[in-house]
């Protein structure tokens, strides 16, 4: 086998010294905070469920990587920020990763990483979503008093003749209109649709899915269904109402809706006219479209400033102050829009496959990276000033870390760079994840 030797690279001289660098170091990595996605994963016992779900067609005598190393090799790479296929023609042979996934020996190739990609379905789609939700009810140590459901949809774009691609007006792009589901910072579902349907489709059936599994775990527990205007159907309302789930949702405003608030919009007028600073009043009255059943609550946010009028409506199940079920429970679902560009940061745009299934599951895998990283954060992280941190913080502090590798047959020793200045953090995200 030919092996290329490239020129090494020179830069400016240094007090007087030569300055070169080539890519010779040998057994060295950038990705030694791998080991804490390892621990990650052992603790939740993530990648090892998904991997007894999801089957494995190929003759198992002739296989040379298991179907749980491919999966962890994929999966942890997206969360290191390599999510080319391509990335893993040198990477297989990074001893970090190998680590990683178990195995001493290079790791699968960038054509065995596709034919798993192209081998999803249906199936395959269903049983990795079943996955993510026992691991949330799995994350509670005992039942929680309320569970709140945030559903959001957002544009997928597509840059080339992928199946099921659609042109969108609202986006005004060609793109798919995948649907998520979060309940925290916890991912529940990542769920593939095309463009040409409306932001709510198949939501009320994920939501029946969902309620039915978590009312079997937690039979007492109350769950609140929050999303903005898109989701205020009359199926998915009227579904709540008949099956006791709470909900708070964005209604779009019209005329009828101004109408009735119409004496707060005119005194918010007067009040920035008169002052000069932006008026903000709420106000409350029930309210029915004729394709409602009857009449539900309606909170109104009146705002006045410079720009003019603008109000927005919520209707909800809850009870309570208008004010404070707006400004606390709805406007928290603005929270999600941080986890969905969670998910950018994690590639799950990267729907470049021909087919569909092997887009749905790479979106999954983004998923699967997401929910490493979220018990990193939620686990290893609490009370530190990372707390907080998103995803894409956290793999540039935590996660890019040089170091050399000594691998021999007793033991793998990381020597990870002296000049590390988190190195007390990492100590404390190693320990707090490791097995109780």
């Amino acid at each position: 086998m030919t092996k290329r030797i490239r020129k090494a690279l020179e830069f400016p001289r240094c007090k007087g010294r030569k300055v070169v660098a080539a890519f010779d170091g040998g057994a060295v990595t950038s990705d030694a905070g791998v080991l804490l996605l390892r621990q990650a994963d052992r603790r939740l016992g993530l990648m090892k469920q998904i991997g007894r779900v999801i089957p494995d067609p190929r003759r198992q005598a002739s296989c040379t990587h298991d179907l749980l190393s491919l999966l962890r090799q994929r999966v942890y790479g997206i969360a290191l920020g390599d999510e080319d296929l391509n990335d893993h023609d040198t990477l297989r042979n990074d001893l970090a990763l190998q680590t990683a996934v178990d195995r001493a020996e290079p790791l699968a190739s960038a054509p065995t990483l596709c034919r798993l990609e192209n081998r999803a379905d249906r199936e395959t789609a269903w049983a990795m979503h079943e996955v993510l939700v026992e691991k949330f009810i799995a994350s509670f140590a005992q039942a929680p008093q309320e569970i709140v459901l945030d559903f959001d949809a957002t544009d997928d774009p597509v840059h080339g003749a992928q199946e099921g691609r659609f042109f969108n007006g609202f986006y005004n792009e060609y793109c798919f209109l995948p649907l998520y589901v979060f309940s925290g910072d916890q991912l529940l579902v990542a769920y593939l649709r095309q463009a040409n349907r409306g932001g709510a489709h198949h939501a009320g059936a994920v939501l029946k899915l969902l309620l039915r599994r978590l009312r079997q775990a937690w039979p007492a527990v109350r769950i609140v269904f929050r999303g903005d205007s898109h989701f205020c159907t009359p199926p998915i309302l009227g579904f709540c109402d008949r099956n006791a789930v709470d909900y708070i949702v964005g209604l779009a405003k019209n005329k009828r809706l101004n109408t009735l608030a119409g004496a707060p919009l005119a005194k918010a007028a007067q009040r920035f006219a008169k002052t000069g600073r932006k008026a903000r009043l709420f106000t409350g009255f029930r309210y029915a479209t004729r394709n409602w059943k009857r009449k539900r609550r309606v909170i109104a946010r009146i705002e006045h400033d410079t720009r003019g009028s603008n109000p927005r409506y919520v209707v909800t199940s809850l009870t309570g102050a208008g004010r404070a079920l707006y400004e606390q429970v709805y406007c928290a679902r603005g929270e999600m829009e941080n986890r969905i560009k969670e998910q950018l940061q994690l590639f799950s745009d990267r729907t470049s496959c021909h087919e569909w299934w092997p887009n749905q599951f790479r979106l999954l895998l983004s998923s699967l990276a997401y929910t490493l990283l979220e018990a990193v954060r939620r686990l290893g992280l609490r009370g530190t000033e990372l707390a907080r941190a998103q995803v894409s913080t956290i793999r540039l502090k935590l996660l890019k870390i040089g170091a050399v590798i000594v691998r021999n047959t007793r033991r793998v020793r990381f020597l990870l760079s002296s000049a590390y200045p988190h190195q007390d953090l990492f100590r404390r995200v190693a320990e707090n994840l490791a097995p109780s």
